[in-house]
Formats: C-alpha cells, sequence, structure tokens
C-alpha cells in the first residue's frame, strides 16, 4: 500500500511540472530565408522571438547559414552597425509583409571576416533590397568604403517554417494515465512469486 501511495504521488507531481512547463507559450520560431544578386548567393535559417511588433515584424535573435560559401559566423546586435558602415544600425528585424526588411535590416559576420547588412532601401526611386558587404580592413565609416567594399541590389525573401508549439497538456495527461497502471502493475508480485510465497507459509 505505501509503495502505490508513494507512486501515486510521484505521478501526479510528474504530472503537474510537464503541465506548468507546457502552460509556458510557444517561445520561437524558425525561418528559412535567402538572397542573391551579382555575384551573391546568401541562404540560410533565422530564429525570431514569436510576437510580432504592431508593424508585422519579428526580432531576429540566432543566424544560420552561408554566404558565397562562406559560414554565418554571428548575428551583428541590435542598435550596432557592421564594422566599417558606420553609423548605419542594425534592428534584426523581418516580417511576412510586401516589403519584408525595414531600412536598417539585420546584420551578420561570415568565416572569411567580411560582415555584411541586407535591408530594404526604399529612398531608391524604385524601392527595393540592397546588401551592404564590409570587408578587411574595415575601416571605420561607410564613407571610407573601399574596392573590397560594395552595396549591391537582392532579391530576398524568408518564410516561418517552423513554429515550436508546447505539447498538448492533453496528450501528456493520456499519456501519464496510461503509464499508472502499468507502474502499478510492475509492483504487484507476480503469480509465480504469490504461489512460491504460498509454499513458504
Amino acid at each position: 500500500m505505501k509503495n502505490l501511495t508513494l507512486l501515486s504521488a510521484i505521478v501526479i507531481a510528474t504530472i503537474s511540472g510537464l503541465v506548468f512547463q507546457t502552460m509556458q507559450p510557444a517561445s520561437a520560431l524558425t525561418w528559412k530565408w535567402n538572397y542573391s544578386g551579382s555575384g551573391i548567393e546568401a541562404i540560410g535559417t533565422f530564429t525570431t522571438d514569436n510576437t510580432p511588433d504592431d508593424l508585422g515584424f519579428y526580432h531576429i535573435v540566432a543566424i544560420t547559414g552561408t554566404r558565397n560559401r562562406e559560414t554565418i559566423t554571428g548575428l551583428q546586435p541590435v542598435g550596432t552597425p557592421i564594422p566599417g558602415n558606420e553609423p548605419f544600425d542594425v534592428d534584426n528585424l523581418v516580417s511576412l509583409n510586401t516589403h519584408q526588411l525595414t531600412g536598417d535590416g539585420f546584420g551578420y559576420s561570415t568565416s572569411g571576416g567580411n560582415y555584411s547588412n541586407p535591408f530594404f532601401a526604399s529612398f531608391l526611386p524604385t524601392p527595393s533590397y540592397l546588401e551592404v558587404i564590409s570587408a578587411p580592413p574595415l575601416t571605420p565609416g561607410f564613407e571610407n568604403f573601399g574596392t573590397e567594399d560594395s552595396e549591391l541590389p537582392i532579391s530576398f525573401s524568408a518564410t516561418i517554417i517552423t513554429v515550436h508549439e508546447p505539447t498538448s497538456i492533453l496528450s501528456l495527461l493520456a499519456l501519464a494515465t496510461l503509464g499508472a497502471p502499468s507502474a502499478f502493475k510492475r509492483n504487484k508480485p507476480s503469480k509465480l512469486t504469490e504461489k512460491k510465497l504460498e509454499k513458504l507459509s
């Protein structure tokens, strides 16, 4: 009886823990993104928060991928410019709107020591996406762009591919309910054990 009481307490505590954990809202979305232009090919994934702002933009919190076969090594912090493109800060926002990036765009570094800042250039006669590339020696200031740097037109696209949702509470309860009798059964002596006990008594 003590074993049953203890097991019941464990099952209830486990179910309670799972329920409270799964009551938390989804915390992230995964996106696939890509862009291309003359001599440019970039592709990868974003992780964003799951709640858009009033304008429909999601905050990018992580990035993976490649640009021209160079591995993306990091996301540029919000409110800072990629090195060599000062003073243009990135905001790391993306949306499902017609214009998916803002005028600040997102920034990242690559394994080749380069930095990229794709953004939406609303100031152009025909608004479109541009990518600023800043390459070593990374002289501070956009006015100091060298022949190693560039600002070129690109086509950009991003779509949500995964919504991270909590597991269904009802599913967990059902599994726990099915598992409890099995646990109780394992604590009950088998028929063979019962017969041995009878002979001993």
